[in-house]
């Protein structure tokens, strides 16, 4: 089969031949249609995400049609078109996950290749009206929405939502998935363009984060303080978003992009009685719920691009330049 190989850190994508894996117990094989590139996976390039080694298939995202299957699973399962739940080995414990919990691509094989084995529970069906490249577009950054606005953020009808950095996969879905539940939705962002895409989505305003007093342009355009405050970044602006909230407010965060968050006065916390909750990924219930809403809500995914899997390195450059709103799709070769 075919496969994008990384031999070592910072390598340009190169497809390359390997052998077609074997289902084990309880595994099957999915000749995957698409993948869909995430920020994990451009870690994970540069080498700088924690545990990467090398070499490896990466890819956490796909969508693929079942063709074979191993020891104890239901031949039923044959030919049937699938979504891959990425969060593999969650545990019992909903509320965290456990030791045992890994993402696929990185350290098992990932979706960049024609073929690749997950454990069964971890497929799903897709939507008969999808397309391939819709589905793969879904599975990680929505897990993530989700988890991050209902089972950690508790988000309910009529509360006010801010969202920081429009326009990566995650944040798409959060502000998707926050307008279908009815909440009013802010968010931030360096990029005009994006601000405005975020609106047509149905957020009702944003502010520039890389712009002095952002936070006060904010206040002044939401009317107020904040129930919900969703970050994938951390970096200088935390500092900020607890002057944001609400007593009683939030702040979720499911990423650390731009750097360490600096200090903090801790009254701005404990006098609100605020909390500061970390997520990520989801669990398979989680994974259930987000897929349900999806189809209650009839939302679709946003994909900003998708490219053949020859141009996967175009893929990464659009992401390390921030050009994306929405996910970048590969569509995978056929073969075999």
């Amino acid at each position: 089969m075919q496969a994008i190989f990384f031999n070592k850190a910072d390598e340009i994508c190169k497809i390359q031949e390997t052998q077609v894996p074997e289902p084990g117990n309880n595994e099957v094989l999915i000749k995957i249609k698409a993948a869909a590139l995430n920020r994990r996976d451009f870690w994970i390039k540069k080498g700088i995400y924690q545990g990467a080694k090398f070499p490896c298939i990466i890819g956490s995202d796909g969508a693929g049609i079942v063709e074979k299957v191993g020891e104890n699973i239901d031949k039923d399962w044959i030919n049937k078109a699938v979504i891959i739940n990425p969060g593999m080995s969650w545990g019992e414990d909903p509320d965290a996950h456990g030791p045992d919990f890994h993402i696929l691509g990185l350290p098992t094989q990932g979706t960049f290749a024609q073929y690749v084995c997950v454990p069964a529970e971890s497929i799903w069906y897709k939507p008969d009206t999808w397309t391939f490249e819709k589905a793969a577009a879904l599975p990680l950054a929505a897990l993530t929405a989700y988890r991050a606005l209902f089972t950690r953020g508790d988000l309910r009808r009529g509360q006010k939502v801010f969202i920081t950095g429009a326009g990566g996969g995650v944040a798409v879905y959060l502000i998707q998935f926050a307008v279908a539940a009815g909440a009013k939705v802010f968010v931030s962002s360096s990029s005009e363009k994006k601000i405005k895409k975020a609106i047509t989505l149905g957020a009702e305003g944003g502010v520039f984060y890389n712009e002095p007093g952002w936070e006060k342009e904010l206040e002044k355009i939401s009317d107020g303080k904040f129930d919900i405050i969703i970050d994938s970044a951390a970096g200088a602006n935390f500092e900020k978003f607890p002057g944001l909230l609400k007593t009683g407010g939030k702040i979720v965060i499911f990423g650390g992009t731009a750097g360490k968050i600096p200090e903090m006065t801790a009254a701005k916390i404990f006098w609100k009685q605020a909390s500061i909750l970390g997520t990520t990924m989801g669990s398979k219930e989680d994974f259930k719920n987000m897929l349900d809403f999806v189809e209650k809500h009839n939302i679709e995914p946003v994909i900003d691009k998708i490219f053949p899997m020859v141009d996967a390195e175009l893929a990464f450059k659009q992401m390390e330049n921030h050009e994306q709103f929405g996910k970048l799709v590969i569509k995978i070769t056929d073969g075999y």
